[in-house]
């Protein structure tokens, strides 16, 4: 099996936290295929809570026996790609029972499919509106896929919202649940990074908007601040030559300059991520290190270290001494499209904008190396950084 997909979604030592949450899960789902209620079990959890350790653990007990109808679904391309990877190497699974969502909901409505148990990774990603344009044209494809299984087992980090078309919260999830059996199974102890509970909340206290704080110095994890974007890029490329899995990432609102689309910053001048066919996916090809990644390739993966460039959309409040948002200058117009059903507020646009950076922070295991696009910002923090070294 692939060292790096093992070590992310397959780990030999489970904590007693997981052991304890995956034989509640178990339980409930055999209940639950003994039934006919359309039963639905969350696993939910911040980023890096071991939410897909769990779920993998689950899936290769039940796609791996002959005795249920099963299938794996996740509306991500990279991750996708993952789990296709994985099922090669796990007897008795089959790649052709892990799908995207729509393209299960479609196939299985067409041909009258009905599932015992259908695992759903990342399901804060599942359509909660009709999407034409992606071939999905029911209401919620989480109502969807429980009218096809006994049980759905859903994997949620409502923090991880960041479009209108994906939009979810705990009243909308217990809306389209409904009257089914439901049951939640939370997670709150932090796996992927080696940071303790003190930096995390740094990091959720710096996308929140609060004022800016030195960051705790009390784990290994290795913090640094730059003052330019390039510096911080030749510190990525040698943990990436000492340790690999080691990657530039960035938010929206880069202007784009004599045409290119990168994103530039003092010497700093790198594309985005690339959408590419091939079977690898983006945080594991050598040649991403030439590009900067984005949500949309790094969500649901670990890195060892990440350097993070706050793009243009953040600014600096030196009244409240805080980060702002600044959703005018956010250039990914998906986050603003909108809803019959729903109208946002300019606070809830600002939280999907918050949440995209605070997914991309917390990507990296054992290091965030950090700048920002903005002048005052970036300096605010330069001078946090200086002043507790």
């Amino acid at each position: 099996m692939n060292k790096i997909l093992k070590d992310q979604f397959m780990i030999d030592q489970l904590s007693d936290n997981q052991k304890e949450t995956i034989t509640s899960i178990n339980s409930y789902i055999n209940e639950s295929i003994k039934g006919n209620q359309h039963a639905v079990a969350v696993i939910q959890g911040a980023a890096g809570t071991g939410k897909s350790v769990v779920l993998m653990n689950l899936v290769t007990k039940y796609m791996t026996d002959k005795r249920y109808k099963t299938a794996l679904v996740v509306n991500h391309p990279e991750l996708f790609k993952a789990y296709q990877d994985l099922a090669h190497d796990i007897p008795g699974m089959k790649e052709k029972d892990i799908l995207r969502p729509t393209a299960l909901i479609n196939r299985a409505q067409k041909n009258n499919w009905k599932y015992d148990v259908i695992f759903v990774d990342e399901a804060h990603l599942l359509y909660s509106k009709p999407e034409p344009y992606a071939h999905y044209r029911g209401e919620n494809q989480l109502t969807d896929l429980m009218n096809l299984a006994k049980i759905v087992v859903v994997v949620y980090d409502f923090a991880q919202v960041f479009q209108s078309k994906m939009y979810w919260s705990q009243d909308l999830l217990r809306q389209t649940v409904g009257s089914h059996p439901y049951r939640q199974f939370d997670m709150d102890f932090q796996y992927r990074m080696v940071a303790s509970s003190e930096q995390v909340q740094w990091m959720d206290d710096l996308t929140a908007q609060k004022p800016l704080m030195p960051f705790p110095r009390n784990s290994d994890f290795d913090f640094k601040v730059f003052s330019t974007a390039g510096d911080l890029y030749e510190e990525v490329k040698a943990k990436n030559r000492e340790v690999g899995l080691s990657r530039v990432v960035a938010t929206s609102g880069f202007p784009r300059i004599d045409g290119r689309h990168n994103v530039e910053m003092d010497t700093f001048s790198l594309p985005w991520d690339e959408w590419d066919p091939q079977r690898t996916h983006w945080a594991k090809r050598e040649s991403s290190i030439t590009q900067v990644g984005t949500i949309y390739t790094l969500q649901g993966f670990d890195l060892n270290y990440v350097g993070m460039i706050i793009g243009p959309s953040f600014g600096y409040d030196d009244k409240t001494d805080s980060m702002t948002i600044l959703p005018e200058k956010y250039s990914h117009k998906e986050i603003f499209k909108k809803r019959k059903d729903i109208k946002f507020t300019s606070k809830e646009y600002q939280d999907f904008i918050a949440n995209v950076l605070n997914v991309l922070i917390k990507r990296g295991k054992y290091g965030m190396y950090l700048t920002a696009y903005d002048d005052q910002l970036r300096q605010r923090l330069v001078d946090l950084y200086q002043n507790e070294c």
